[in-house]
């Protein structure tokens, strides 16, 4: 077969992105919009998804929004079935929801560690079951698990998170395992630190005009000297969800400005 860039467009594709009214999967759902795909997403309550449809509304894409906790496996079930009979079938799922905690290990109870667990690695896997048999059926599917460079690296503070994301890049392994004989490819995302409302205060300009000294610490470790945009993370989740990488299969892409390949500079 012959390649054209025809292969990256999602035309009448469906693409479920969950919990994406803000932030990394608002900007996933914008760049599948814009290849062609129809958005699907949910979140916890109708307050949040009708933010959400009004956030996709303002961009111009005519998106579809469902009231679901990704981590109650009755009512994912539901959401599936309901998203199939007024929508359609679900081609790509990206598995965006996701919370941390940042808490040191001995303070952290074993109840916060349950529920970013929960949330972080159980909802993938709950998520990807409910969406697999019409994937099967239909002859093809692509899942993007929303990794993290803490699927790869630990830190102070994050031991749910470092654990759950961790446990989801072996998710994305096991299932390319178990269903790519079924013409299913399940790989993952794993961005680096990203330039998003939520990090703005650890950009700001300090009073004496240095840079934040986690500003400075990012920086320093990231090759590319900068923070990621959101818009960095959109060209490689059109090229996971499309027939361009059809024979890619169990990776996780990092976009992390080149962290993970970096010692760091050496101290002066």
């Amino acid at each position: 077969m012959d390649f054209s860039m025809d292969h990256f467009r999602l035309d009448g594709k469906i693409a479920l992105v969950t919990g994406a009214v803000y932030g990394i999967g608002f900007t996933i759902a914008q760049s599948l919009a814009a290849a062609g795909a129809t958005i699907v997403f949910n979140n916890l309550t109708q307050e949040s998804v009708d933010e959400g449809l009004k956030n996709y509304q303002a961009a111009g894409i005519k998106a579809h929004g469902y009231v679901c906790d990704v981590t109650d496996e009755a009512a994912v079930n539901e959401m599936v079935k309901t998203i199939e009979e007024e929508v359609g079938v679900i081609d790509i799922l990206v598995n965006n929801a996701g919370i941390i905690k940042r808490i040191p290990m001995l303070e952290m109870s074993a109840a916060d560690f349950r529920q970013v667990v929960d949330v972080d690695l159980n909802a993938p896997f709950i998520v990807s079951k409910a969406v697999l048999p019409s994937m099967i059926k239909k002859g093809h599917g692509k899942i993007i698990n929303i990794c993290s460079m803490m699927s790869e690296l630990g830190r102070e503070t994050v031991a749910g998170y470092a654990a759950a994301k961790g446990g989801l890049k072996m998710l994305t392994k096991n299932i390319c395992a178990e269903f790519g004989e079924a013409n299913i490819q399940c790989n993952g995302i794993g961005p680096g630190y990203i330039a998003t409302p939520q990090t703005a205060p650890l950009r700001e300009i300090q009073p004496d005009g240095s840079r934040h000294p986690f500003d400075q610490f990012i920086v320093a470790k990231t090759p590319a000297a900068r923070w990621g945009e959101p818009v960095d993370l959109a060209g490689p989740a059109v090229f996971l969800a499309s027939d361009a990488s059809n024979f890619v299969n169990g990776h996780v892409l990092y976009v992390d400005g080149g962290i993970l390949a970096y010692i760091g500079k050496q101290p002066e």
